[in-house]
C-alpha cells in the first residue's frame, strides 16, 4: 500500500509536470525556468529541486510517466501493439507539447528515452517471436531489436512531424508485420547456414572416404 507522503510527493510531481505542459505549449521548452513553472502551479521555487534535478529531469519523469507506462502495461508479444497504439494517441493529444520537446531536447536525451525504457519492451516481444521461430542466437536478437527500436523511433518521429500521412494503427500493423519478418527471415537464414555447413562437412566425407 503507497504511504500518504509517497502519494502527496506524487502529486506534487503532477502538479509541477501540468505546469510545465501549460508552458511548453506555448514556448520552447529552454525559455521556460524554474520559476515560472513553480509560480503557474502556485509553489514556491524550492520546492522544485526536492523532487528533480532541473527541467530535463522533470521532462524525463513526464515522459517516463505518461508515456512510457503505455507500453508497459501491455508487455507480451501480441499486447505491445495496444500499448503502441496508446502511445501514439498520447503523441497525438499532447502534440504540442511533444513538438515542443522534440526541438527542444538534444538526440542524446531522446536517444535515452527510446533506448532505456523502449528496449526493454520490444527485446522481449523480439525474443518471444524468435522463441516461436526457433531463432536462439543472442547477438542476432540483440542487433533485430536495436535495429527495430531506431527505425520505430524514427516513424513516430516523422509522423509527429506530419511528415507520415498515415493513421496510428496502420503504422502499428506495418511495424509489427516488419518485425516479424525480419525476425523469421534471420532465423531461417540462420537454420540454411547452419543445414549449408552440415551438407558441405557432408560432402567432404563422403570425398575423404571415395579416396
Amino acid at each position: 500500500m503507497k504511504n500518504k507522503s509517497y502519494e502527496s510527493s506524487h502529486a506534487t510531481k503532477q502538479a509541477i509536470c501540468a505546469a510545465l505542459k501549460e508552458l511548453m505549449a506555448q514556448k520552447p521548452l529552454e525559455r521556460i525556468t524554474v520559476s515560472e513553472i513553480m509560480d503557474r502551479c502556485g509553489m514556491v521555487r524550492q520546492h522544485f529541486y526536492y523532487h528533480f534535478e532541473d527541467i530535463y529531469d522533470l521532462v524525463r519523469w513526464m515522459f517516463q510517466e505518461e508515456a512510457v507506462s503505455l507500453l508497459k502495461r501491455q508487455e507480451g508479444a501480441l499486447l505491445w501493439q495496444e500499448g503502441l497504439l496508446q502511445l501514439f494517441q498520447y503523441l497525438q493529444e499532447n502534440r504540442a507539447v511533444c513538438l515542443c520537446a522534440l526541438h527542444s531536447l538534444s538526440r542524446t536525451h531522446l536517444k535515452h528515452f527510446f533506448h532505456t525504457d523502449l528496449y526493454a519492451i520490444v527485446g522481449r516481444t523480439v525474443a518471444a517471436i524468435a522463441g516461436e521461430a526457433g531463432c536462439t542466437d543472442e547477438d542476432e536478437l540483440e542487433l533485430l531489436t536495436h535495429f527495430a527500436i531506431l527505425s520505430l523511433a524514427a516513424v513516430m518521429e516523422s509522423w509527429l512531424l506530419g511528415e507520415i500521412d498515415r493513421t496510428a494503427e496502420e503504422l502499428i500493423a506495418f511495424a509489427g508485420r516488419i518485425l516479424r519478418n525480419q525476425v523469421r527471415g534471420a532465423a531461417a537464414a540462420r537454420q540454411e547456414e547452419e543445414a549449408g555447413g552440415c551438407l558441405s562437412g557432408f560432402a567432404l566425407d563422403n570425398r575423404a572416404g571415395a579416396r
